[in-house]
């Protein structure tokens, strides 16, 4: 029969036997859980970097080509660049025609390309003129010369006229540089730049209208040879 001392030391062998179970067996609970959610995260992770690898690599689908943009593609322009470069042909020729002349040159000879170059009516037959006055008198007296160079710098605005229903406009800033001469002998340059406006008439791109933009250098001298 046993005695006391040895029950109590058997029982706790077995206790300390039972703890080492339960801890391993803790354990292994521990790190196996831990791995299934490594694995459910990492394939987590795996469809959407798969997905932005393809999104990367392939471009989007044509399909049948309406695809939307915006709507400003939608709208067409009011002027298209063919048009403008007209537009803007028309208003060189004509503010350097304005300032080319010689003092043998007569009105009517001298208006008739420019007026082609310009709507009609009152306000630009009165505009497109030669010097008048003691000014033209001047000129003829010093066998006077000018010759004019005109640029457009940039456009001022572009709109449609559904009012009046004349359609496009275009006003452009134009650099105006006219070389004076008398006698044969370049006496000075003025530069001036004007709002010059054009709108379409009879297919074609004319001058409607043109004003003083800046006063620019008017009248400088610029003595040539000399």
């Amino acid at each position: 029969m046993e005695s006391p001392a040895e029950n109590k030391r058997s029982a706790a062998l077995a206790l300390a036997i039972l703890g080492v179970v339960l801890i391993g067996a803790l354990v292994v609970l521990t790190v196996f859980d831990g791995d299934d959610d490594a694995e459910v995260s990492s394939d987590a992770k795996a469809p959407a970097a798969a997905a932005q690898d393809k999104g990367a690599g392939q471009a989007a689908p044509a399909g049948d080509g309406t695809q939307q943009t915006g709507a400003s593609d939608a709208v067409p322009p009011i002027v298209t660049p063919a048009e403008l470069t007209e537009a803007h042909q028309a208003m060189a020729a004509y503010m350097a025609g304005l300032s080319t002349y010689k003092h043998t040159d007569q009105t009517a000879a001298w208006a008739k390309p420019l007026l082609a170059l310009a709507v009609g009516g009152d306000q630009m037959n009165r505009q497109t003129a030669l010097p008048t006055g003691k000014d033209w008198a001047t000129c003829q007296a010093v066998h006077c010369s000018s010759v004019g160079k005109a640029t457009v710098v940039r456009d001022a605005m572009i709109a449609d006229d559904l009012a009046r229903g004349s359609g496009g406009m275009v006003s452009s800033v134009v650099s105006l540089t006219a070389v004076r001469s008398e006698n044969g002998k370049q006496t000075r340059t003025e530069s001036n730049s004007w709002l010059v406006t054009s709108r379409k008439e009879g297919g074609a791109w004319k001058v409607s209208a043109f004003d003083l933009y800046g006063l620019g250098n008017v009248g400088a001298s610029d003595k040539a040879g000399g």
